[in-house]
């Protein structure tokens, strides 16, 4: 609303009285209530207040000015109280944008947050791209690799993903399987294609595999997984994913270099939003579904 401050300023004079009440009221200077005042009736071309020696008083327009004023701050105070209701009901979209390789993971914290909240519609967009928080194409992100930068997104950690070097039986019995990183050169693996890739393993593959061993690539995180399982070289699997292969053979001990960050990014403007406030409290809960932490 144009002129606001001094609406307010004019109002709270008729409604006081005095310039200087109104002054003490707003805690501003006696000459800044002159000043809203005589701007006020600048620009209505009339006067609010006659002024005489005893001060300033209320003409027929300022106290209509002082009903309007009223009847606003009502108004506002409805709108304020409308707003605080709304701020307890969780419902309507929620956009949550991951690396595809991540669902498995995620969904169960989606589920119980859908149980939890079940006006709540979810959409799950797997991609390599990353949503431009601040343009809302999701209220949360699920990154992986290096911590995002950008200054307004909050990113929390959501925990570590563990990687192992592993090779399949079939792998083993046609190629047998090296002793240290010296023996690389003699066997085949498996990498990415990707031009930079974000996770910390495929970069220390790419510094310790010579390049004639690789044999097979793909820009796809999953891909590289199932090659190994069937055998096509060495490669990178998820730990938790070779768990479920019980005849995969760790090639290497395992080395935290290797592990992959996870982390939850929100943009600033929506972090503290009832939805994402519910389902990053969620997040952070042992029942949540939630396997890293």
């Amino acid at each position: 609303m144009l002129h606001w401050n001094e609406i307010r300023t004019a109002a709270t004079v008729a409604k006081l009285g005095t310039v200087t009440a109104a002054a003490e009221a707003l805690n501003v200077h006696r000459a800044t209530i002159t000043r809203h005042i005589d701007t006020l009736e600048g620009m209505l071309g009339a006067k609010l207040f006659q002024r005489n020696r005893r001060g300033f008083i209320t003409t027929d327009l300022g106290l209509r000015l002082l009903q309007i004023a009223e009847a606003s701050d009502e108004q506002f105070e409805q709108l304020h109280r409308h707003a605080k209701s709304q701020s307890a009901i969780i419902e309507g979209d929620f956009i949550i944008t991951s690396i595809a390789q991540m669902a498995e993971h995620i969904f169960p914290v989606i589920a119980e947050f859908s149980r939890r909240h079940p006006r709540i519609r979810t959409q799950f967009l797997a991609t390599q791209d990353l949503a431009k928080l601040e343009y809302g194409e999701a209220h949360i992100a699920l990154r992986v690799g290096k911590k995002p930068q950008d200054p307004d997104n909050i990113v929390r950690p959501a925990g570590k993903m563990e990687m192992g070097l592993y090779a399949s039986p079939s792998y083993r019995d046609r190629f047998g399987l090296p002793t240290c990183i010296e023996d690389f050169g003699h066997h085949r693996f498996i990498a990415s294609n990707a031009a930079d890739p974000r996770a910390p393993f495929l970069h220390w593959l790419a510094a310790n595999v010579p390049a004639a061993s690789i044999i097979m690539t793909s820009n796809d995180i999953p891909a590289l997984s199932e090659a190994v399982l069937c055998g096509i070289g060495i490669g990178f699997v998820p730990k938790m994913a070779a768990l479920r292969h019980a005849g995969l053979i760790e090639v290497l001990p395992h080395l935290p270099a290797w592990d992959v960050d996870i982390w939850l990014v929100s943009h600033v403007d929506i972090n503290r939003t009832p939805k994402v406030r519910a389902f990053l409290d969620l997040m952070a809960e042992p029942a949540s579904g939630w396997p890293f932490r």
